[in-house]
């Protein structure tokens, strides 16, 4: 008896960090180049159980990690100059504290010294890994579809645009932004169409997610009233056993 209610507590354990995450995309359906995310749930045999049959596997559910979708979602146009959306594949660079960091988030400002920045400040880099300085007394600021900016006659740079062999190499930095957590090194995505004044929007499918939502807290009941059912009849048995003796 006992073995079911550790692998309906371990299930109940996935179902509520699902919970989580769908909440978590649902929140984030209007975030500028957010990805939607899902749970990767494997069953694991561990010490086998002891039955009338004899010893057998017992699978419990375990949390391996989380998946994330990097499908490109649809562009919107914002009519702000510094606004970068990328066509396909590819992620902006840039610099932070603890090292590069990668984002879809093109909504990028000046900062008071002429920095090209995300919006929590970090300087957005170019394709020789230096810092983009605009300067708003040479003119508007004009980005071609290739990344390179310019102010009237002249070039002030190129944004960054690389791309990752294996995506799963990323992981959540905070911010909008990804971090590197294997030894492979980004590749420059000389292919990368960059639209100025327009920003993605997330890959998430809010009914999509919603009825996620419902299932997983459908299966989360249904998983505690197994459970109670299960402890019941333990209950029940040690009763007549008691009886009985």
């Amino acid at each position: 008896m006992d073995n079911a209610l550790y692998v309906g507590l371990s299930r109940q354990m996935t179902l509520r960090r699902e919970l989580d995450i769908v909440a978590n995309n649902i929140a984030n359906a209007d975030t500028t180049g957010f990805k939607v995310e899902s749970l990767l749930v494997q069953t694991d045999p561990a010490a086998p159980a002891f039955t009338l049959d004899g010893p057998k596997p017992v699978k419990f559910a375990l949390d391996v990690g989380v998946a994330r979708n990097f499908t490109p979602a649809a562009l919107h146009n914002t009519s702000a100059p510094l606004d970068l959306g990328i066509e396909g594949p590819g992620f902006f660079k840039i610099s932070a504290t603890g090292g590069e960091r990668y984002t879809r988030d093109g909504h990028f400002r000046m900062d008071d010294t002429g920095r090209l920045v995300t919006q929590a400040g970090q300087p957005v880099l170019d394709e020789g890994g230096g810092e983009i300085t605009l300067d708003p007394l040479k003119g508007p600021v004009a980005i071609a579809t290739d990344g390179t900016i310019s102010q009237g006659t002249e070039r002030i740079g190129k944004v960054a645009v690389v791309k990752f062999d294996t995506l799963s190499a990323l992981d959540k930095a905070g911010d909008n932004l990804y971090r590197n957590t294997s030894n492979q090194q980004p590749q420059a995505l000389t292919t990368a169409v960059v639209h100025q004044s327009m920003l993605e929007n997330s890959n998430v499918n809010s009914i999509n997610e919603i009825t996620r939502m419902i299932e997983v807290t459908r299966a989360y009941e249904s998983m505690a009233k197994m459970m109670d059912s299960t402890a019941e009849l333990s209950r029940r048995s040690v009763e007549r056993m008691g009886r009985t003796q």
